[in-house]
């Protein structure tokens, strides 16, 4: 992701669903000015005393964001939580945020177009192209996308990590 934000750092990083802070860390340790949103409260207090980063306690179903304030968006493994329904609306949310040019980076776990509950948590898992109409509709531009890990069969990369711009202008 960061190498495809166009801004010299430090720059400004939300992580979406920042769970208890890892990658919230590597940003800030990497010089950038990091804010983590998580939707559990357990890992809100987590997240800061680890990072030593903003972690702001936030429902993804009601976000209340910054206009046009984020560089780029790290959602890793975070948006697929978000029942499909709400989905255009919740991109939409987070493409106000970023600033014209900003990243949007998602990793989802990859599946056939289908939301369902797995135990207590719900879960929504898409092919790319299915992950494609998400994102094109709410006016995100694609710059790459890849299956993680890398380096095995398909069948053994659950993860379909894919990389969006905000344009600088809507037509």
């Amino acid at each position: 992701m960061l190498q495809n934000i166009e801004c010299d750092p430090p720059c400004k990083i939300l992580d979406f669903g920042c769970g208890p802070g890892r990658d919230l860390k590597v940003f800030k340790e990497l010089g950038h000015l990091a804010v983590g949103l998580e939707g559990a409260e357990r890992f809100v207090e987590m997240a800061r005393s680890y990072s030593g980063c903003d972690v702001w306690f936030q429902d993804f179903l009601s976000l209340d964001l910054p206009s046009e304030y984020f560089d780029g968006i790290f959602a890793n493994a975070s948006l697929f939580h978000v029942p499909g329904c709400e989905v255009p609306r919740v991109l939409k949310e987070l493409r106000a945020t970023l600033k014209p040019g900003g990243i949007l980076f998602s990793s989802n776990p990859r599946g056939s177009n289908e939301e369902c509950w797995n135990q207590d948590r719900y879960g929504m898992y898409h092919d790319i192209e299915g992950w494609r109409r998400y994102m094109t509709a709410a006016e995100f531009v694609e710059m790459t996308h890849y299956y993680r890990p890398a380096g095995l069969p398909r069948e053994q990369q659950p993860w379909l990590a894919s990389v969006w711009r905000k344009p600088d202008i809507l037509c």
